[in-house]
């Protein structure tokens, strides 16, 4: 098992800073996911550990060996694409054997790894298939088992998972998970999907222009969002203005601290998210309108309308949808939100990603 570091890393295109001094460390074994927006940097970060891009500035490592002034092809990765990139004249078994034939390994030693590629990647059947005979998540698996086949010490795998239909993508997310536990080789796996992110990362780097912006376990990054590009990128966070007084923020009846170093009349932004939004009969709590029905599957969200310190405000709640049923549009209603789940940020840094 291998680590990655990366040390003050500055790319740029021109006028263009995509990667802005970024700093990251991955343990051995460890799979970090690379999440955020389209043009944040995280695909770009990615090439840049592959050698496709050559960074202006920092310091690129594998196994503390800078890898600066290294090719791609004698770097030790093995990279999976977004589009597969398998040869369509080579069988499912011909594509994981290339990268061991070019090197020149034995044919015997090829074989045994290729069989063993096909069985972790559950290719078997498919092994004198081509590509165009099989389907996008076996293309896949078998883009996977090629990356592996020369025992890489680095897997770097670029958004695998979009160009697949939605349950196929979650079944192949969940094998991508298990060889990497399988093999324990050390990962980074670029997304924009935070479910994704969520399900396969032992640990999660949010990116935004070029930054990370937080970096930590998916459970501490769902709960506990350190910056309001996270807060609103990650859970989906209703992000309501609100205003300090008298040392405190309301937000109908609940009430909430303000942070130390606000003042009277500050304006600040508060985050929760949609499923920590309680529906009401306690006539104190706070009155909202029902403006939009929106059915998601196992939970729909309502879209809700409400007045706070004087302005309009627009809440969304995810309710199981057995239950949605009972809440039309039009329908007036009553929310609470619990204060300890409330995180507060300046207003001047609110970010709708």
């Amino acid at each position: 098992m291998s680590s990655v570091s990366l040390r003050g890393v500055v790319k740029r295109y021109g006028s263009v800073t995509a990667l802005d001094t970024v700093d990251l460390d991955v343990a051995s074994g460890e799979l970090v996911a690379l999440l955020g927006p389209s043009g944040c940097g995280k695909t770009t970060l990615l090439r840049t550990v592959a050698g496709l891009e050559r960074h202006d500035a920092g310091r690129v490592a594998i196994d503390d060996e800078d890898l600066s002034s290294v090719p791609t092809r004698s770097r030790p990765i093995g990279m999976v694409f977004q589009s597969y990139a398998l040869f369509p004249n080579l069988t499912v078994r011909q594509n994981i054997a290339f990268p061991l034939e070019v090197r020149g390994r034995p044919a015997a030693e090829v074989r045994r790894r290729v069989d063993e590629m096909l069985d972790l990647c559950h290719l078997g059947i498919q092994a004198d298939r081509y590509p165009n005979q099989i389907s996008g998540g076996q293309a896949q698996r078998c883009a996977l088992g090629r990356a592996l086949a020369a025992s890489p010490k680095v897997l770097l795998l670029d958004e695998p998972l979009s160009a697949l239909d939605a349950l196929v993508r979650v079944r192949l997310r969940d094998e991508i998970r298990r060889v990497q536990q399988q093999v324990r080789i050390t990962t980074l796996y670029v997304t924009h999907d935070q479910a994704e992110a969520m399900a396969i990362a032992d640990r999660v780097a949010v990116m935004n222009h070029g930054r990370i912006e937080q970096l930590d376990h998916p459970a501490a990054i769902y709960d506990d969002p350190s910056t309001p590009f996270s807060a609103a990128f990650v859970g989906s966070r209703n992000a309501v203005p609100v205003v300090v007084r008298d040392g405190e923020v309301r937000i109908g009846p609940a009430r909430l601290p303000a942070p130390v170093g606000t003042a009277g009349t500050d304006r600040l932004v508060a985050y929760f998210r949609p499923e920590e939004v309680e529906l009401s009969d306690d006539p104190e709590d706070l009155p909202v309108r029902v403006e939009l029905v929106v059915f998601l599957g196992p939970v729909t969200r309502l879209h809700l309308d409400a007045e706070l310190d004087g302005g309009p405000v627009r809440f969304h709640l995810d309710l199981p949808s057995r239950q949605a049923a009972a809440h039309p549009v039009g329908s007036l209603r009553r929310i609470r939100i619990d204060p300890s789940l409330v995180r507060l940020f300046p207003a001047a840094t609110e970010v709708h990603p």
